[in-house]
């Protein structure tokens, strides 16, 4: 309640927190990705299931821990967008990596900005740099790509557009395909 008043006097409002996550081993998680998780009052998870896997992890204290993903992201950006401005600290993760990396949380962010919400970046691990230092092939410079169309034709048409780009490039994909 204190701070809340405090917050209201001064209009002040809460951090969103960009925070990478390990991308496979759990010790890749950095001590200020932890110490962040530590200290928010939310935790905005594109999947609440395998951030509680890092949390049991870190030895986490405990906060809000609600879903974030493509399927809400409108809601709940909103919502979160209020407690931020209440005075919350807010932390987005994603399933591996960083967030926003062809994952959920873009409309947060935006929203973030628009409402003047201070955005700090907590590095971590990153699929693309961690392949590339060990790509046997030239890649400076690169072109990130994301994930390709699911459908046969729209994959076509992407890669007869980008065929003839003389850069190296990187590419999502789901195991499952």
């Amino acid at each position: 309640m204190i701070k809340q008043r405090i917050i209201e006097r001064l209009g002040m409002s809460g951090i969103l927190y960009v925070v990478a996550t390990p991308i496979g081993h759990l010790g890749d998680f950095t001590t200020r990705g932890a110490e962040v998780l530590n200290q928010v009052q939310i935790i905005a998870a594109e999947d609440t299931r395998r951030t509680r896997v890092l949390l049991t992890h870190i030895d986490h204290r405990g906060c809000d821990l609600l879903s974030l993903h493509e399927h809400n992201e409108d809601r709940i950006s909103e919502n979160l967008i209020r407690r931020l401005q209440a005075g919350d600290d807010v932390a987005l993760v994603s399933d591996a990596g960083t967030p926003l990396i062809n994952d959920p949380g873009f409309q947060l962010l935006q929203l973030a900005w628009q409402a003047q919400i201070r955005v700090v970046p907590i590095p971590g691990a990153c699929s693309i740099t961690t392949a590339l230092s060990v790509c046997p092939i030239p890649c400076q410079p690169f072109r990130f790509v994301g994930f390709l169309a699911a459908k046969t034709t729209l994959r076509i048409h992407v890669l007869e557009t980008i065929k003839s780009v003389p850069d190296t490039l990187v590419f999502y994909e789901a195991p499952h395909r």
